[in-house]
């Protein structure tokens, strides 16, 4: 039995992708925690806890984005066009956080809080802009004779607005467990305390998110609601409840590395979700992942190098995460 190519590689840009939201995830959200903390030390410790991986992190964003034009180029032209707008603004986003990154660590005392406030928009722009072409991608595009052709303001409706802020509430929460994980004293307690409205606003989108989809998408309520799918889809909302629960539970008994992990199982069912919901289609709510699936041969080839450079962007993601284990002191620094 051959392999299953298309499948293959949906795995892997889904694990590509997987890997982005939950790795870039928490260092956008301590950026998206800055207006709440005013303090310089504070800010330089919260920064210093993600500075050494935060560029590592990204990695898997170009992983998922080379893997979609590779395996599947259509779905690639389409999306890219279709969603032109957000992703131009996520990519100025993160181009601006990053060089805020580098800058307000040499910038003297008159100059810092400037690059702090362009870390601020960098963070602010860059997941808005995620959030928004996750949410367009759920609502689905126009599509004929194989191209998008819809306007480039289609992407921006009150479900994407709504998505976008979801996105941000979730990294944000992800930022404030890894500080709770990361730091000690007066900014891990203010982290923990963050941490508990902001996992409300999360489960609150979550819930909206699941409401609105099905009523969007006929084919995602018949896969929810349709026969007895339903029971066997049960586990999914049951697991959010139950980790909802465990991660109060976790905040409120002041662990340190629990809220974080629960943080990560709570976004993974999210993203569980949302594939149960909309597979096996690559441009929703037309096209599947095999009618958009390049020739055989092309993905057999490129798939040998694929899974040639997966075990070296793992080994050394982990190799930088255990060499900067630990918390972050005040007055210690990567730079």
């Amino acid at each position: 039995m051959g392999i299953d190519l298309p499948l293959m590689w949906a795995l892997i840009i889904g694990f590509g992708l997987l890997m982005y939201a939950v790795m870039d995830g928490f260092d956008l959200g301590v950026g998206l925690l800055f207006p709440w903390i005013k303090g310089a030390e504070q800010r330089d410790r919260m920064v210093n806890s993600v500075a050494p991986i935060w560029d590592g992190n990204e990695t898997w964003l170009v992983l998922g984005g080379a893997g979609l034009m590779a395996a599947f180029p259509s779905a690639y032209a389409i999306l890219l066009s279709a969603l032109y707008m957000p992703l131009l603004l996520m990519l100025g986003g993160l181009i601006w956080r990053g060089v805020a990154f580098e800058f307000r660590f040499k910038a003297d005392a008159s100059h810092r809080p400037f690059w702090d406030r362009a870390l601020i928009v960098g963070s602010y722009v860059a997941t808005g802009a995620q959030g928004v072409a996750i949410g367009a991608f759920i609502q689905g595009f126009e599509v004929a004779d194989g191209r998008f052709v819809g306007g480039p303001l289609d992407v921006l409706t009150p479900f994407s607005v709504l998505t976008g802020g979801g996105l941000m509430l979730a990294y944000a929460l992800l930022g404030a467990t890894w500080l709770v994980m990361k730091t000690e004293g007066p900014l891990q307690a203010r982290m923990r305390a963050l941490a508990k409205p902001l996992l409300w606003g999360v489960v609150a989108m979550i819930v909206l998110v699941s409401v609105w989809t099905p009523l969007l998408h006929p084919t995602v309520a018949q896969r929810w609601f349709g026969e007895l799918n339903w029971l066997w889809l049960s586990p999914v909302p049951l697991c959010v409840v139950l980790t909802t629960w465990a991660l109060w539970r976790a905040l409120a008994r002041q662990h340190e590395s629990a809220p974080f992990m629960l943080t990560l199982v709570l976004l993974l069912l999210g993203y569980l979700g949302l594939i149960v919901g909309l597979y096996p289609y690559l441009v929703p709510p037309s096209l599947t992942l095999r009618e958009l699936a390049a020739p055989d041969s092309s993905m057999g080839f490129t798939l040998v190098g694929a899974l040639f450079i997966l075990p070296v962007i793992l080994t050394y993601t982990a190799w930088s995460y255990y060499v900067f284990r630990g918390k972050v002191q005040s007055g210690e620094g990567y730079h």
